[in-house]
């Protein structure tokens, strides 16, 4: 197993360029797609080595369940030094667990109070509270809703009403939560992987304002309620990774530019074909190096196992 057990947990050190090159140069959908992927691919790479690491780990502690040959100067030499990484990750993933678990009790917690604060107010699929905090965003359920306070739409011009309601619908139809909540965890196991939810909030938005700007057909009209709701909108007290506003100067600046081509593959000698080769490159390394170490820690175990 060597030092391939300890791979995984490194390679999620591309997330960086994956992230800026994606964001910049790749198609909004795509690269949300893309950045989602890469970290939820990574992260289950540093969990499967994380959990080997923790059986070697545990196996050493006095008492434990575990067979008594797991813990056998054979197993202890397919992982270097593994004395330290051992009992280090026993507390790594405690507070992997617990990092996880905050942060779906969090998410869930947020759209269970919105819900219940939408009872006695008209159906559809747009929700107006008469709130004078100015906010609007995409609330996921069965089924979702936009969620709008009549202190946004104040501010807004009739015209840009239709690109505002736009916008929260691409989110729901994308699903852009599941995303945002799958590299949030992703982060939750591996650091190294925050960038990359980062560059996917930007994605996502970019992802609706392109949305909001086909359906309404005035790619200026959607710039100015995007920019007229950043400017008066208020954080959501509580509010969870999906009502998040982006980087909100950039994306008045991607659509007040042309359409950004959608096409598949990119080129490999320009920087969206960069970002998509250095993603390809570093999830297929991680998951080799993660298989390679289970495996032969398997092998291990079982040799060590007594009949």
């Amino acid at each position: 197993m060597g030092v391939f057990v300890y791979l995984p947990l490194v390679l999620p050190l591309t997330a960086l360029p994956i992230a800026r090159l994606a964001e910049q140069h790749l198609h909004p959908r795509r690269a949300a797609r893309l950045l989602t992927t890469v970290a939820v691919i990574l992260a289950s790479c540093s969990l499967v080595c994380l959990g080997l690491l923790v059986v070697v780990g545990t196996a050493q502690l006095p008492g434990n369940p575990l067979p008594d040959g797991w813990s056998d100067a054979e197993v202890r030499e397919a992982v270097p030094h593994d004395a330290f990484a051992g009992k280090a990750s026993i507390l790594a993933l405690v507070v992997v667990t617990a990092a996880c678990g905050f942060t779906v009790h969090r998410h869930y917690r947020f759209r269970a109070r919105a819900h219940r604060a939408l009872a006695g107010l008209p159906g559809g699929d747009v929700a107006v509270l008469p709130d004078e905090v100015p906010y609007a965003y995409a609330l996921p359920g069965s089924p979702g809703r936009v969620m709008v306070s009549t202190a946004l739409l104040a501010c807004l011009e009739p015209a840009e009403h239709r690109a505002l309601f736009a916008h929260e619908r691409a989110h729901l139809a994308g699903r852009h939560h599941r995303l945002l909540l799958a590299t949030r965890l992703a982060g939750c196991v591996n650091p190294l992987l925050w960038p990359l939810l980062g560059a996917l909030v930007y994605s996502t938005e970019r992802w609706a304002d392109e949305e909001a700007a086909r359906v309404t057909g005035d790619r200026r009209l959607t710039a100015r309620a995007v920019g007229k709701a950043a400017l008066v909108s208020r954080p959501v007290p509580g509010g969870a990774a999906f009502a998040a506003a982006g980087p909100v100067p950039r994306r008045v600046a991607a659509l007040l530019g042309p359409v950004p081509p959608d096409r598949g593959w990119p080129p490999a000698l320009t920087p969206a074909g960069v970002a998509a080769l250095v993603a390809a490159a570093g999830t297929t390394v991680s998951a080799l190096s993660a298989l390679n170490a289970a495996v032969a820690l398997f092998l291990v175990l079982e040799a060590a196992t007594p009949l």
